[in-house]
């Protein structure tokens, strides 16, 4: 009995997990860090991460708008431009875009890897 218990629960969070990639896909492009480089200077910029780790360093040309504040911020956000979101690892931009398309955005980007993983310039204060 127990077993089906769990399997039903490892059923339900594999499903949840599918839909969840599917509409991401929908939402966002993934792009990797030479496609990133070659589209955000004419873009919307996003740093999603807290300030902290904003300042510590960013992607020059960042603007920081954190995923804990995106709710009462989004709208400091331009729906009409392109918008280029990144994070530390890719999951809290992700569930940003999610919510920008969910507001009508359309032109949705995202770092694949995050911040971690970003060669490019790097500003910090």
């Amino acid at each position: 009995m127990n077993y089906i218990f769990l399997g039903a629960v490892a059923l339900i969070v594999i499903i949840y997990f599918v839909v969840t990639m599917l509409r991401l896909r929908k939402a966002v492009t993934n792009l990797t860090q030479e496609q990133f480089i070659e589209g955000y200077r004419k873009a919307q910029l996003i740093d999603v991460r807290e300030a902290k780790d904003y300042d510590a360093g960013h992607i020059l040309g960042a603007r920081n708008i954190p995923y804990s504040q995106f709710r009462q911020r989004f709208k400091e956000i331009r729906s009409d431009k392109p918008v280029y979101l990144y994070d530390q690892n890719g999951g809290k931009s992700a569930r940003g875009a999610l919510f920008l398309k969910k507001k009508d955005y359309q032109q949705l980007f995202h770092l694949q890897g995050g911040f971690r993983q970003w060669t490019g310039k790097v500003k910090s204060k």
